[in-house]
């Protein structure tokens, strides 16, 4: 897997095998290393880096992530493109109309907004009840509600479009 690291305002390239355990061998801006990563406790990682040990702590606030690392503190941002924060960041991003799609098969029991209401990022466009739990549906973006493709009462299949903002 390969996932893009920004720290201090440079942004490294790593790429990473399937297994994040044990023995390793990554690549950073393709400069090989052996790696030797073992989970010590959820956020404590004991690491060793072409010989050298390291104590890794993970230090994820509400507004920021960082990393302890030899007693320093370096704040980061992840670029995972596999991640769905990731994948709605970059749609987020891109212009024009964006659609909103159930995530599971279910069944349509509110919808919030009509065809051509004012909507902001992130607010409830339509409910949708799976497996027991209801979802509430959210804007992608700031923009004009285009179109409502389902009614009430309505099931749906995971994938297909239950509306479209602008």
């Amino acid at each position: 897997m390969t996932l893009y690291v920004q720290i201090d305002g440079r942004t490294r390239r790593i790429e990473l095998p399937a297994a994040l355990t044990g023995s390793l061998e990554c690549t950073i801006d393709g400069e090989a290393m052996q790696v030797d990563v073992h989970l010590l406790e959820p956020g404590v990682m004991s690491l060793v880096i072409n010989g050298r040990a390291f104590r890794c702590i993970l230090d994820e606030g509400p507004t920021e992530r960082a990393v302890l690392l030899d007693g320093k503190r370096f704040v980061y941002t992840l670029d995972d493109p596999r991640s769905l924060r990731s994948r709605r960041g970059a749609a987020d991003d891109a212009g024009g109309p964006k659609p909103i799609k159930a995530p599971m098969p279910g069944r349509v029991v509110r919808i919030l907004a009509a065809a051509g209401d004012a909507v902001e990022a992130q607010q409830g466009i339509l409910v949708i009840e799976a497996m027991k739990m209801q979802n509430e549906m959210k804007s992608p973006k700031a923009g004009r509600v285009v179109r409502i493709a389902v009614s009430v009462g309505d099931t749906v299949q995971a994938g297909q479009v239950l509306a479209v903002i602008e």
